[in-house]
């Protein structure tokens, strides 16, 4: 089974390759798949007419570098190459037997820079030599495509190992993505992402990154409630809990109700009512939008989460949570997840751990989320949400995303995938809102986003 929508560690991804030189394939063979397929993408770039200069390092990713420049060379481009170091491993050193094109020492300028420098599982900084020779080719040329990884980033954390990285154009990876694809600040970094696949199986453990999901019209004999009702919880400040119901109505949820203790003024299709978390109708809860801290909101929030429906737990929610409680689903941004770490002592290194032990520790899924949005569930699965739009930097945004996600949870979608739909509904409506927008345009735009997975 192949699966392009895989996230590798490093670790894995050397697994990965493993299983299929064991099943037969060559080491030499791998790279000339990975450096031909990553070599088609940089041709659309730079085409016979633009120059392009490859920086190969002395490991398989430079090795890829030479299948690169030879597959460049044999279709009619530009194309020399710059190696920073010889080549040190038998797969590489055939790779270079191979290339019949021009080499050069140092910076030279060009059109395309193809950076195959280091790749996956880099640990530390680039020396003084290869970050100065990095920096002074991608200064000498326009267009910048990184091969696997830009250099100088760890692959499972995303972390930059230097200080003054160049940007890219386009990024490929080769054989799966790696979190580093997915975590600031690196992807910030890597331009447009594209995959080159080189036959690597499913691993169970994998993360996933989060793809378009599919909905269908509802049955025959559906009504409102069958459709599911979600009940958001409005507190100290209202216009969230609407802001977050209107989101909701728009992602597949049958019926929608604001619970308040005193009228608002909400849209005519949206009802307002006094909460009763006892009503068996209910099928899904969402608390935190405008909540408030003080007393009362902990007091809407503890008789919530006593009903036992199923819970989506924001914004205010996240701060609020004491011993004993817990809900189905939380989406804290940086400030709460920092929060929640404290109250169940959890911790991590980077985005992706600090997700999943938390889930782990707290028995909730947890939706990290930021310009990278990371999905978690206590048995350890994990996706990651493409990058984020920058226009979703405006407040109540995140409003929004609690409302989409808490009404797929409505609808009975179970809590992981609720998660990953909600996610995906809502960087789409991001795609599709003409900017600059507000959270309240962005909300309207997630039944638009909807239409687009019937």
């Amino acid at each position: 089974m192949m699966a392009p929508t895989q996230i590798l560690s490093a670790e894995q991804m050397r697994a990965a390759e493993g299983t299929l030189i064991a099943g037969g394939i060559s080491v030499d063979e791998l790279m000339q798949r990975a450096g031909r397929g990553a070599a088609d993408y940089v041709w659309r770039i730079a085409g016979p007419s633009r120059r392009v200069t490859v920086l190969t390092g002395p490991g398989n990713n430079g090795g890829d570098g030479w299948v690169i420049a030879e597959a460049i060379r044999q279709m009619g481009g530009h194309v020399v190459v710059v190696p920073a170091a010889p080549p040190r491993t038998d797969a590489a050193r055939m790779a270079q037997s191979l290339y019949s094109g021009a080499v050069a020492d140092g910076v030279i300028d060009g059109d395309v820079l193809v950076d195959c420098l280091f790749g996956t599982g880099l640990t530390r900084g680039l020396g003084d030599a290869d970050l100065a020779l990095l920096n002074g080719l991608a200064a000498r040329h326009g267009k910048r495509i990184a091969v696997d990884l830009p250099s100088g980033i760890a692959t499972d954390t995303g972390a930059a190992l230097n200080d003054g990285l160049p940007d890219y154009h386009l990024t490929i990876a080769l054989g799966a993505w790696k979190p580093a694809h997915v975590l600031m600040p690196a992807v910030a970094r890597m331009g447009a992402l594209r995959l080159v696949d080189i036959g690597c199986a499913a691993l169970a453990d994998a993360g996933q990154v989060i793809g378009r999901p599919r909905f269908y019209a509802p049955a025959v004999d559906a009504h409102k409630y069958r459709r599911g009702l979600l009940g958001v919880v409005a507190g100290a400040m209202p216009g969230a809990a609407v802001l977050a119901a209107t989101a909701a109505q728009g992602a597949g949820a049958g019926y929608v109700k604001v619970l308040c203790d005193a009228p608002l003024a909400v849209p005519v299709d949206l009802v307002c009512a006094r909460a009763d978390f006892g009503d068996d109708r209910l099928n899904a809860l969402l608390v935190g939008p405008g909540l408030g801290r003080d007393a009362g909101g902990h007091f809407l929030l503890a008789e919530a989460l006593a009903a036992g429906r199923p819970t989506v737990l924001d914004a205010d929610g996240c701060y609020l949570l004491s011993k004993g409680m817990s809900a189905t689903i939380v989406t804290p941004h940086e400030g709460e997840l920092a929060a929640l770490e404290r109250h169940f002592d959890s911790r991590g290194e980077d985005k992706v751990s600090r997700a999943r032990n938390l889930a782990q520790a707290s028995g909730m899924v947890i939706v990290a989320k930021g310009p990278d949005t990371i999905v978690a569930a206590p048995d350890g699965r994990w996706a990651a949400a493409a990058r984020a739009s920058s226009w979703l930097s405006t407040a109540g945004t995140g409003d929004v995303l609690a409302g989409a996600i808490a009404s797929r949870l409505a609808t009975g979608a179970e809590p992981f995938a609720a998660a990953c739909e909600g996610v995906w509904l809502h960087g789409q409506a991001a795609r599709i809102t003409p900017p600059p927008f507000s959270a309240g345009e962005l909300a309207k735009s997630i039944a638009k986003a909807y239409r687009a997975s019937l």
